[in-house]
């Protein structure tokens, strides 16, 4: 009863840490992943991590965070809800002793006892039990590893990836590789062939993954138990692709963002059709009520309504590409072209000081990061210094394109107000919001930060339909629900 109790207390805060951690799980998904429990073999960690995922897992990009989760909490549980025991069993431990007593010149003494063994000797030990493909002898050779090379002191605050690279360092896997690889010729008549020598290598290095992945589990198990879960799993937390700021992003998080972006832009265009399609009801049509109600004897049982036509909006997005903000408007421009069959026409404008249209680079192109990219390197976008001028560029905007704004017009501003303390030229604006359908402003900046220094988004905010803070897809995506 109190192992079930504690396994219970585990899946509750692994079920908080992904929620921290941005992943929706709701009451109904907790307690399948209870029901889940019944039915899984609790030794078996590989299928109660799949089990528990397939009740909780909606998206590829959070497979990730899950697993990275469930490491934590489903590491260190001990007694008879242990999840990994850990054990050496017999056969593993005559394992053992054959490597030891080759080692030793066929001696027994000493066998059975990885802690006497010199760093040599059990380097030697790895190499054979990873050129026998040997997993059960390399996961207790990855722990005695972890155990002398590792220097991992209770209490000391550093994370496991500096525990890992000392360990990988003493183990020397790129040297060992070329060993197994060289056994792997020897042991051939006549030598590899190449299809066989790449057969070779493809097998060795996913016997080294698997060793850095048991690695990296020994050295989790052991800062849980040193910290926690809950103070581990918030150490390695980090955030979902939907949720990564714009403006702060790593190069690594901008590649999950572009992943990220392209299933959003299909779900987009589904939603925005579908909202289209089922439009509210019109205005009462009198002329065909009366007639229809003909067959009532007169009675107007049945009221008809004028349903409105679906139309498109044109798209005008006007976005501040400086330096600060660039990284948000170039996935906003990305989002809008991808979903541009969603409306009549679709406009890109661009501006730092000076201000120019490249819509040029987006007609035809299927690749729209490369047109992107010509935006960044071609658009003439500088005027005198380079630095944020909204007011020069909005000016020149009214008087290049104001005219081209209609009623079916829908224009989004893109930047942070960040004007370097010149003329904000809010007059434009406020000009533009009177002859277009809509005026959206959305700021990648925290609201916080909104109206502090030289930013003026207030200023701008009183001739705008809405001003969205837009940090990140998640936001982006629910802005998109707006545009009608």
């Amino acid at each position: 009863m109190a192992a079930t109790r504690s396994l219970l207390d585990v899946l509750n805060g692994f079920v908080i840490e992904l929620r921290n951690a941005g992943l929706p799980v709701s009451l109904t998904e907790h307690i399948d992943a209870m029901e889940a429990l019944r039915v899984v073999d609790l030794a078996d960690r590989e299928s109660l991590k799949y089990a528990l995922a397939a009740t909780m897992v909606k998206s590829h990009s959070h497979w990730r965070p899950f697993e990275t989760v469930f490491e934590v909490y489903f590491s260190a549980l001990g007694g008879d809800a242990s999840l990994d025991p850990g054990d050496v069993g017999p056969v593993v431990e005559d394992d053992l002793d054959g490597l030891l007593q080759q080692l030793q010149g066929g001696q027994p003494e000493g066998a059975g006892s990885l802690e006497g063994l010199t760093a040599e000797e059990l380097a030697e030990m790895l190499y054979k039990a990873m050129l026998d493909g040997d997993d059960a002898v390399t996961k207790a050779l990855a722990k005695q590893a972890v155990t002398r090379f590792s220097g991992m002191e209770p209490g000391r605050p550093v994370g496991g990836t500096y525990y890992l690279y000392r360990t990988l360092r003493h183990l020397d896997l790129e040297g060992m590789l070329r060993r197994l690889l060289e056994q792997a010729e020897d042991d051939a008549d006549g030598g590899l062939t190449d299809l066989e020598r790449r057969l070779a290598l493809d097998e060795f290095e996913s016997r080294m993954d698997r060793l850095r992945k048991e690695i990296e589990a020994e050295i989790r198990r052991r800062l849980v138990a040193d910290r926690g879960p809950q103070a581990m799993a918030k150490t390695l937390r980090k955030p979902l692709p939907e949720d990564i700021d714009f403006m702060h992003a790593s190069k690594e998080e901008m590649a999950q963002l572009r992943k990220a972006l392209f299933p959003l832009t299909r779900k987009l265009a589904v939603r925005l059709a579908r909202k289209r399609r089922h439009g509210r009801k019109g205005p009462l049509d009198f002329r065909s009520t009366v007639r229809h109600s003909l067959s009532y004897g007169g009675v107007p049982a049945e009221p008809k309504f004028r349903y409105p036509r679906p139309t498109k909006p044109e798209i005008f997005v006007v976005a501040d590409i400086s330096g600060s903000v660039a990284a948000f408007a170039r996935f906003t421009l990305m989002l809008v072209h991808a979903i541009a069959g969603q409306f009549s026409k679709v406009r890109s404008f661009v501006f730092i000081d000076g201000i120019d249209e490249v819509t040029r680079f987006f007609d035809g192109v299927d690749d729209v990061a490369s047109a992107i990219h010509r935006v960044n390197t071609e658009a003439d976008v500088i005027w005198v210094d380079g630095h944020s001028d909204y007011g020069h560029a909005f000016e020149t905007f009214w008087k290049r394109w104001g005219s081209d704004i209609g009623p079916k017009t829908t224009v989004i501003l893109l930047g942070d107000a960040r004007n370097n303390y010149h003329a904000a030229g809010s007059w434009v604006v406020k000009e533009i919001r009177a002859k277009a359908r809509h005026v959206y402003w959305l700021n990648p900046e925290p609201k916080s930060y909104w109206d502090t220094g030289d930013s003026i988004v207030g200023e701008y905010a009183n001739h705008c339909d809405g001003v969205f803070e837009c940090r990140n897809l998640r936001q982006l995506e629910r802005f998109v629900d707006v545009l009608q």
